[in-house]
């Protein structure tokens, strides 16, 4: 398992006669399998409660399904850092937030990714911190290691496994972390001067994941309760 490496596909001209490219999305693979896989368990263990249940059970096994799947859709499938030439997307599990390039400030990637823009700090899940991968390129650095892996990680050949390598990274001995968090300040560098990457930082709430949950849950308390 890996992390998407953000690759960007050339597309027609852009109106200022630049090239055109797709977003680069960045999101975690093990996080978006590890939800598959939950999601996966809770429906079978769901259905057979609902289908083999007495009692309450059937009952209750039903409005847990929004108490447990919305949450775990929200921290496993939604979080997605998406950069474009005029704004980064952050798509946290509760929330989104939409920085156009002129208001970032600055992106720090300590024991997690943190996007500064506007005067304010957000967290950004889609990246997560992994110490494994730090301590990993602490040691291929200390060898003086200039081969790495694919982005999967299996290179043939090679007597230790490499951390995934970003496109467009400076330094792909890092930590994948790391290595989009500085892709992501280095285009938040070039684009800050762009017409197009001027404006606030807008923050929307997810409520298509926070009203089936708050919904479910006093579904639940009503289900037991009675």
């Amino acid at each position: 398992m890996t992390d998407s490496d953000g690759k960007p596909h050339q597309g027609p001209a852009a109106p200022d006669g630049e090239p055109e490219y797709a977003d680069r999305v960045y999101r975690s693979v093990p996080g978006v399998i590890s939800g598959v896989l939950l999601l996966a368990v809770a429906a079978w263990l769901i259905g057979d409660a609902v289908v083999t249940g007495t009692g309450k059970t059937p009952y209750v096994s039903l409005a847990a399904v929004p108490v447990f799947a919305f949450p775990v859709i929200a921290y496993t499938l939604r979080p997605e850092v998406r950069a474009s030439r005029s704004r980064l997307v952050v798509r946290n599990p509760w929330r989104t937030v939409v920085a156009p390039w002129a208001s970032v400030e600055g992106l720090r990637a300590g024991y997690s990714v943190e996007l500064f823009a506007d005067g304010g700090k957000y967290q950004v899940w889609a990246v997560p911190v992994s110490l494994r991968q730090r301590k990993r390129a602490t040691r291929a650095q200390s060898r003086g290691t200039t081969e790495h892996a694919s982005r999967t990680g299996l290179g043939l050949g090679l007597p230790t496994r490499s951390n995934p390598v970003v496109q467009g990274s400076p330094d792909p001995t890092r930590a994948w972390s790391d290595q989009v968090t500085a892709v992501l300040q280095e285009m938040a560098e070039r684009n800050a001067a762009r017409p197009d990457a001027a404006g606030p930082v807008v923050v929307r709430w997810c409520w298509w994941v926070i009203a089936p949950t708050v919904a479910g849950l006093i579904a639940l308390v009503t289900v037991i309760a009675v």
